[in-house]
């Protein structure tokens, strides 16, 4: 009597997405999954956790064409002080050891820091320490704001470079704002991944759950609505999460900060910021979720939290998926 068909062979594994702050990791991880997962801002130390997202497609040319790409979105490296920056940069280093590939995305408009030499500075030694001799693809993101006679010399110098470190270095020019040769991103990471089986569900697509991505849309929402004003502090707890028999949602959340002026910020002249981000908040959470929200917001003060280890338990940076 013969057992249940195997399983199709997949090409995959693990890959994470490292680099300095702002080089536009989290962009490029919600291009790769086709979900907005994590929250994007032009603002540096936007993303704060480890999040994992799967990307599955069938990739011509690569035998099995099926694949399964384990993609780890990572916080900018950093130096600083505080529970919180040390969180931060021990999420980032830890994912750029872990895993079976690690792709370096280097902002290419960048002026000081586009460059191999930007490797040199202590913040970067120490992600390049971290990744040791983990496999490593390079991508020069941003490349729809460079001119392009400026784009080759640039890819020149890191060719150069990848040729001294062992196992050498592949260098894709992207846009993971566009979508600009993604595809082609794709293909060299699963390329250099080993053949097995899935390692996930076929409907999952993150690690994280459904109140986490949550209050990543609303802290999406605060960089929006705050700009150069959002207290570097502020953080969303989700309080409520509630599936009701209509089919929509219910969400309660607050955000907390560190100090009644920040208070006074987020929630505006006689409320009216907090109103704006609450409608803004609404229509992101009803996108993602595709049903109908109803979000409620607090803001609440907690003092020095960001620079506790327990402030920081607190608010869910403990380092666990």
């Amino acid at each position: 009597m013969s057992g249940p068909p195997a399983a199709r062979p997949v090409r995959g594994g693990s890959c994470a997405i490292v680099g300095l702050p702002n080089v536009g990791k989290s962009t490029l991880l919600n291009r790769l999954v086709g979900r907005h997962l994590v929250a994007v801002s032009n603002k540096p130390q936007t993303t704060r956790n480890r999040i994992l997202g799967i990307h599955r497609s069938e990739v011509e040319g690569l035998d099995p064409p099926t694949i399964e790409l384990c993609l780890v979105d990572t916080p900018g490296i950093q130096q600083g002080k505080g529970a919180l920056r040390r969180f931060m940069r021990t999420e980032a280093l830890s994912a750029a050891g872990d895993s079976d590939l690690t792709l370096l995305v280097v902002d290419a408009t960048e002026r000081r820091g586009s460059g191999p030499g930007r490797l040199t500075e202590p913040d970067a030694v120490e992600l390049m320490t971290a990744i040791g001799d983990t496999p490593l693809l390079l991508a020069l993101n941003k490349v729809d704001r460079v001119h392009k006679p400026e784009l080759l010399p640039l890819m020149e110098r890191w060719a150069a470079w990848g040729r001294e470190r062992q196992g050498g270095l592949e260098v894709i020019p992207i846009s993971a704002s566009t979508g600009e040769n993604v595809d082609a991103l794709i293909k060299l990471i699963a390329e250099r991944l080993p053949v097995g089986q899935a390692m996930f569900p076929a409907d999952m697509i993150t690690d994280r759950a459904e109140p986490f991505l949550a209050s990543e849309l609303i802290r999406e929402q605060l960089f929006n609505q705050l700009g150069q004003e959002l207290p570097y502090s502020a953080a969303v707890v989700i309080e409520r999460f509630e599936e009701h028999d209509q089919g929509d949602l219910g969400i309660g959340a607050y955000i907390a900060v560190e100090r009644e002026s920040q208070k006074a910020i987020v929630i505006g002249k006689g409320g009216a910021r907090i109103k704006e981000l609450g409608v803004a908040a609404r229509a992101a959470l009803s996108e993602l979720f595709g049903v109908p929200v109803h979000l409620s917001l607090l803001v609440k003060i907690a003092p020095a939290w960001t620079n506790i280890e327990a402030g920081i338990r607190k608010f869910g940076y403990r380092g666990e998926s």
